[in-house]
């Protein structure tokens, strides 16, 4: 009680839907009991009828002294893997009759006729949340692993389950949010993000790191790579067998790595003009550094999306010093805006505004709970299930405990991003206001390369392939990698793991053309992108060393927790 005490109030706007899209459901259900009163009455004659006939069946059986049920046919699942959920009467009863809830729901909201496309996904997103929310397996009394475990422990589980839970609940300042993996696992530059370099510059927004270069010769054009300021930049350097930095050292590049500020309050009117602003900075910055007029740049998620802003105000100053520009699952065109249609709405980006207004920042725990119930199954209810209900201990992977080492954000640029770019898609329609320029998709003309990942929840593939498709780029390459939004990207040549995509369609049609005529390759993109890169980086000269500057890398940056 005392750590959930520590819990601040939010913005109501944040907790749940507006009033609206409960006006709305009840509205088409309320139609719908008017129009056709059979289709409602079918409906539930149907789960009643199922639910009665399933009762008497498991009744009969009990009564015949079969104890053993029946072969179910029921969808495959995970969470149902202890074999009690078919071997044991009550578990199994219990199972079946849970996909028969759940299959009711599902057809009674699809049955409403809600003629607005994105308050039907609406519904159908909602509906599937409580689906989830209320399995079997996330309650004590219905889930045999859980059971099996307190009995085998006497008991010890599930007070080990409670101290996980006090210890979740004073980390996250009185939110309930499940560890994902140990946080006293791994030090950020010592056991992950240990690539060698050096903290060339530092400003209030950011440090930028120069890689010390492990080859002979090292291409005359230097590669800046500005990660997503949503998350930590070690993503990119989680160990050496699967480091994207090191690889790209060592293929010969100079490589200059943003590590962004993680804001507090005082950042409340840092905008996307002062991250635009500190992507021309550490272009200058790298000029002076190594003499060279031209840079290649690479983007990740959001701060993809960035770089395509900051290359079309480059564009109408007439300022060439970009050589290339690569894009990491970087979504530019938002007009389809897929599983985050929910978050996208006024209800909930006014809940984020009046948040934002009162306290200065979107809070990191914020951002890791809308993202985690985009998988809730798999980032929320199966880890709290193992944590609070087995147990066990959070598990010492590194991606994981990237993946709850979240940033803020400042206020005033979540605002500027949800309203401006993903809710009225002003880059693709009537212009995007940078730095005192209008500037549109159709500005960015030079040659560009872009990683989609094949099933990325966060960027869709297609969506960032209608991106790239309305640049005015003449040299656009485009290649899908396998599996999504980190691991299609972490995906070193040596794990041969997951293979990828390029096509000769062009542009000029739709996504799904181009992958009718894509070609599959074995394994990792990034031979190929290395290949890509080399053509546009210059001849051979004696490597740069980046000096002692500021401090070894990672830098201090990264080390600041939300």
């Amino acid at each position: 009680m005392a750590a959930l005490s520590l819990r601040r109030p939010v913005n109501p706007g944040v907790e749940g839907p507006g009033a609206d899209f409960y006006a709305t459901a009840t509205t088409a259900w309320l139609k719908l009991l008017a129009e056709q009163p059979a289709r409602i009455l079918g409906q539930q004659v149907s789960y009643w009828g199922e639910t009665l006939r399933h009762f008497a069946e498991t009744q009969q059986a009990m009564a015949r002294g079969q104890f053993t049920p029946p072969p179910q046919d029921l969808p495959k699942d995970r969470r149902f893997s202890n074999p009690l959920w078919e071997s044991h009467p009550f578990f199994s009863f219990v199972r079946r009759q849970y996909f028969i809830n759940a299959d009711a729901m599902e057809k009674a909201a699809y049955d409403l006729e809600i003629d607005d496309v994105i308050e039907r996904r609406r519904v159908e997103w909602f509906t599937r949340q409580i689906i989830d929310m209320m399995a079997p397996t996330n309650f004590l009394a219905t889930n045999p692993d859980a059971l099996e475990k307190a009995v085998a422990t006497e008991g010890e589980s599930l007070v080990q389950g409670l101290e996980n839970l006090v210890r979740d609940v004073e980390q996250n300042g009185g939110e309930i949010v499940v560890s994902l993996a140990d946080r006293n696992a791994f030090t950020v530059g010592e056991n992950i993000g240990t690539t060698e370099g050096t903290v060339v510059a530092r400003t209030h927004l950011y440090e930028l790191i120069q890689y010390k270069p492990s080859t002979p010769q090292v291409h005359a054009v230097p590669v800046v790579m500005f990660p997503p300021w949503i998350n930590k930049y070690y993503i990119l350097d989680l160990k050496p067998q699967n480091s994207l930095i090191k690889w790209i050292v060592d293929q010969g590049f100079t490589l200059y790595v943003v590590a962004w500020k993680n804001p507090d309050v005082s950042y409340a009117d840092t905008g996307m003009d002062d991250y635009v602003l500190a992507y021309l900075e550490v272009m200058d910055r790298i000029q002076d550094l190594t003499g060279e007029q031209k840079v290649n740049a690479v983007g990740y998620c959001i701060a993809g999306t960035t770089l395509a802003l900051t290359l079309a105000l480059l564009k109408k100053r007439g300022d060439d010093r970009v050589n290339s520009a690569t894009f990491f699952t970087t979504l530019t065109d938002f007009a389809d805006q897929g599983e985050f249609t929910t978050y996208l709405q006024d209800d909930f980006v006014d809940g984020i505004e009046g948040e934002v207004k009162d306290n200065g920042i979107l809070p990191a725990s914020l951002m890791t709970r809308t993202f985690s119930f985009l998988r809730a199954n798999d980032l929320v209810w199966g880890p709290a299930v193992r944590s609070y209900m087995l147990g066990e201990t959070p598990p010492a992977f590194d991606l994981l405990f990237w993946n709850g080492d979240g940033t803020n954000l400042p206020g005033r640029m979540a605002v500027e991003y949800l309203r401006g770019l993903c809710q009225k898609n002003a880059f693709v329609g009537e212009g995007y206001d940078v730095l005192g320029e209008r500037v549109r998709i159709s500005d960015v003309t030079l040659p560009l390369c872009a990683i989609a990942c094949e099933t990325d929840h966060i960027a869709p593939w297609r969506d960032s392939w209608r991106g790239i498709a309305q640049m005015a780029s003449t040299d656009r390459t485009f290649v899908l990698s396998e599996s999504g939004h980190i691991a299609g990207i972490i995906n070193p040549p040596s794990k041969k793991k997951y293979g990828h995509y390029t096509s000769d369609a062009g542009f000029g049609g739709e996504s799904e053309d181009w992958l009718k005529q894509g070609q599959y390759h074995e394994g990792s993109w990034w031979n190929g992108w290395g290949e890509w890169l080399a053509k546009r980086s210059g001849g051979l000269v004696e490597p740069r060393d980046p000096g002692e500057g500021f401090g070894p890398a990672p830098g201090e940056f990264v080390h600041e927790r939300a």
